[in-house]
C-alpha cells in the first residue's frame, strides 16, 4: 500500500511538469515577439497621394486677352473700350470682362453688340484630382449651361478644332426686349484653364437682325485670341515630375 502510493505521487509530480513549462514557454514567446516587432500596436501611415502639377498657376487680366482692334470690329461703337472687369475675389482663378455698344443709324436702324469673356483656372489637389481633369469637369458644365439656356431656338452645338485643348460652338437665337437676339457662344479649354466666350447682337429700330451664323466666325476668332493670351500671360507651373496639388478653384458666381 505504501509503495503504491510513493509511485502515485511520482506519477502527478511528473504530469504536472510538462504542463507549467508549456505555459512557461507561452508567455515566453508572446513577450519576445512583441519586444522583436516593436510596432504591433503601430499602424504604418498610407503614402500621400499625388497628382501632376497644373501647368498654369496664374491668369492674365480678362480685359487684356482680346485686342483693341478684334474689340472695334466685334462690338461697333463700343461704350468702353478697356471692357468692363467682373467682381472677383480671386483674380488668379477667376476673371471676367465685358464690351457693348450701340451703332445708331437712325432712320436706318442701329445694331447693338455684346462681348464678354470669362477665366476659370483650377489647380491640381491631391483629393480633387489633376488642375487638367477639373478643369475638364467645369468645361462640360459650362457646354451644358450655353446648350441649356431657357427660350434659347434654332440651337446647334459643334465641336471646334483648333481652340485650345478642346472647345465647342453653341449657337441659338433669343428673344429678349421684342427683339430677336442671336447668340454665339465659344466654349475652351487650354490645360487647367476654361474660357468662355459669348458674342450676341440684334438690330433695332428696323434694322435686320445677324443670324448666330454670321456671329461665329468673329466669336472663334475672339476666343483664339483669349487662348493665345492665357498662354502668354499666365505663369507656366509645370515641373519635372509630379507634385502634391494646392489650393482649389471655384467655379464662378453666376
Amino acid at each position: 500500500m505504501h509503495r503504491s502510493a510513493s509511485r502515485l505521487t511520482r506519477i502527478l509530480a511528473c504530469a504536472a511538469v510538462p504542463v507549467m513549462l508549456v505555459v512557461a514557454g507561452c508567455s515566453s514567446d508572446s513577450g519576445d515577439k512583441s519586444d522583436a516587432d516593436g510596432s504591433s500596436s503601430s499602424p504604418s501611415a498610407a503614402p500621400s497621394p499625388k497628382v501632376a502639377a497644373a501647368k498654369y498657376s496664374g491668369l492674365p487680366d480678362a480685359c487684356a486677352t482680346i485686342g483693341a482692334k478684334t474689340v472695334g470690329s466685334l462690338v461697333p461703337k463700343v461704350k468702353t473700350k478697356a471692357g468692363t472687369s467682373g467682381k472677383s475675389s480671386d483674380i488668379d482663378t477667376r476673371g471676367s470682362c465685358s464690351w457693348n455698344g450701340l451703332d445708331d443709324k437712325g432712320v436706318k436702324g442701329s445694331q447693338y453688340r455684346w462681348l464678354d469673356v470669362s477665366l476659370m483656372r483650377y489647380d491640381s489637389d491631391a483629393t480633387l484630382g489633376s488642375g487638367d481633369k477639373r478643369a475638364g469637369e467645369y468645361y462640360a458644365k459650362e457646354v451644358a449651361g450655353a446648350q441649356g439656356t431657357a427660350g434659347a431656338k434654332s440651337l446647334k452645338s459643334v465641336a471646334t478644332a483648333g481652340v485650345g485643348d478642346q472647345a465647342t460652338l453653341v449657337t441659338y437665337t433669343l428673344k429678349k426686349t421684342d427683339e430677336d437676339f442671336a447668340y454665339a457662344t465659344v466654349v475652351a479649354r487650354a490645360e487647367n484653364v476654361v474660357i468662355t466666350l459669348t458674342y450676341n447682337g440684334a438690330g433695332y429700330a428696323g434694322a435686320k437682325s445677324p443670324s448666330p451664323a454670321d456671329l461665329t466666325k468673329n466669336a472663334e476668332k475672339a476666343a483664339k485670341e483669349a487662348v493665345a493670351a492665357v498662354a502668354a500671360g499666365s505663369e507656366d507651373a509645370a515641373g519635372s515630375g509630379d507634385a502634391p496639388g494646392a489650393g482649389e478653384g471655384s467655379e464662378a458666381a453666376s
